[in-house]
């Protein structure tokens, strides 16, 4: 799955978190974390003053601390401190709060989902399933969505095998690759679809889906025949995979005169089967 947004309650205090397939892991926001800890009426100045502690102890914490956007009261979403499950229990550890221990004990159950998943991946695919078809998708569609997965982690493994990095490095493959087989880069593809926190997978049509399995499949079977040993090489392979994808994609298109990148995202999409299943 792509960034996947969540808001969990602690103790009826909102807790955001966020899934970054990427990287294959939970992030939560620590503004909420220290807020529930210490019940403080400024949880960011409490950060702020704590990062400054942290620094003068030596502590490398916050050097690996990321902002990822999360959504506000407003509704908008905007830049955030998060840090994954390991180091907010290294971040804990610096907060004196007897409301550490209970906090300590939800954390590990995230985690333990997680773990749980890659033990038996069954549980993750169950967990799928259910939230897809408790959001509306057809049963065609999460099929594809599901094979969609598996493609995009053979894909992501291969690059971690030729020394790609996570995070950046991941983005710039995956931008390349969107862009030849669509046209625009991730980022325009979700202005495109209207999107903003929502992950673009998610949002993609049974066609789109298809063409992006088939552009990171491609590069996959690319890399593994030509095993770059570079980031220059694997943006090379990117393109190629990409622009087969992107020729099968004009060829469609050609040959049915119906524009295949489109608007719908998953709330229109819904909202059509449902109106379609009413008629």
């Amino acid at each position: 799955m792509t960034k996947e947004n969540a808001i969990r309650i602690f103790e009826k205090k909102r807790v955001r978190s966020v899934w970054d397939s990427d990287v294959e892991k939970w992030y939560i926001s620590i503004i909420d974390v220290i807020e529930v800890l210490t019940e403080s009426t400024n949880p960011r100045r409490y950060w702020s003053d704590l990062k400054i502690k942290l620094s003068i102890e030596g502590s490398q914490l916050y050097e690996n601390i990321v902002q990822l956007k999360l959504p506000s009261t407003d509704g908008k979403s905007y830049k955030t401190d998060v840090a994954d499950v390991e180091q907010l229990f290294r971040l804990i550890q610096s907060i004196p709060s007897p409301k550490a221990e209970p906090f300590k004990v939800w954390l590990a159950q995230v985690a333990r989902e997680r773990l749980e998943e890659i033990d038996d991946p069954e549980q993750g695919i169950d967990r799928l399933l259910e939230y897809y078809h408790r959001k509306g998708y057809s049963a065609s569609w999460i099929n594809q969505r599901l094979k969609s997965i598996e493609v995009r982690k053979d894909l992501t493994d291969e690059w971690e095998m030729r020394g790609v990095k996570k995070g950046q490095e991941f983005a710039n493959l995956t931008d390349i690759i969107t862009n030849a087989w669509a046209n625009m880069t991730t980022k325009q593809f979700k202005q495109f679809k209207g999107l903003k926190t929502e992950g673009l997978r998610d949002n993609m049509t049974t066609m789109e889906l298809i063409l992006n399995m088939l552009a990171e499949a491609t590069t996959t079977e690319i890399s593994k025949e030509k095993k770059p040993t570079n980031l220059s090489e694997n943006q090379k392979i990117a393109l190629e995979g990409g622009t087969i994808a992107g020729n099968t994609r004009k060829a469609i298109e050609e040959k049915t005169g119906k524009k295949i990148v489109s608007r719908l995202n998953a709330k229109t999409m819904l909202s059509i089967d449902t109106k379609s299943e009413e008629d």
